[in-house]
């Protein structure tokens, strides 16, 4: 073979050979760019998946504090209606009668005497409605203080709504007491008392209701 053939034969050969490596080159290139693309996307899944966790994670801790409150409410309710029937049954007077006479034994105890006491009941109301005590009590200062402490200390639920100073003669102290008490809706209507009036209305003494004392 002589050296110009030998030449041609070179050339020939060598342009399919730089075809060839110029493509592996661009195939290269483009694998490498792939991979390079798929790192970078992966990286950002990642990044939002535990982003997107980690606000899961803050919103549950946030509905266990939220409901933690909750936890047990059933059996709360339930103690909680138990300690109600508990306080109605130790405290709450049975009827009217009982509220009467725990009164008139708490004024020969203290020494107290009661005069132009009355009666009368509030509006019902979905559990207990309130009776009201209006009576005018005269008797040393000593004695007027232990009739009003038992009264706050009975058994029976009694609360004071008021007192008021309406004369002294020599040792002897008249004041207005108003005290109220609760009956079940059911025993106050059996009692047959008359309404309480709207306050600042002066109720006409003796009255058409119940007096005690």
């Amino acid at each position: 073979m002589n050296s110009p053939s030998r030449k041609n034969w070179r050339t020939r050969l060598s342009a399919p050979l730089a075809t060839h490596c110029a493509g592996l080159a661009s195939l290269l290139i483009l694998v490498v760019g792939l991979f390079v693309w798929l790192c970078i996307d992966w990286t950002a899944m990642d990044s939002g998946a535990s982003v997107a966790l980690n606000a899961k994670v803050v919103e549950l801790k946030t509905l266990k504090l939220e409901t933690a409150p909750l936890h047990g409410l059933d059996q709360r309710l339930v103690d909680t209606q138990q300690q109600i029937e508990s306080f109605y049954t130790r405290r709450i007077p049975a009827n009217y009668s009982s509220i009467a006479i725990r009164i008139g034994e708490l004024e020969v105890q203290s020494g107290v005497r009661l005069s132009r006491v009355q009666y009368t009941q509030g509006l019902p109301g979905a559990d207990l409605t309130e009776i009201s005590m209006d009576a005018g009590i005269s008797g040393e200062y000593p004695q007027i203080m232990r009739f009003v402490n038992e009264l706050e200390r009975d058994q029976d639920f009694f609360v004071i709504r008021a007192m008021a100073l309406t004369g002294q003669e020599g040792g002897l102290v008249n004041l207005r007491l108003r005290v109220s008490t609760w009956l079940r809706p059911a025993d106050a209507a059996a009692s047959g008392l008359p309404a309480t009036p709207p306050a600042g209305r002066v109720v006409p003494r003796p009255a058409a209701g119940k007096e005690g004392g």
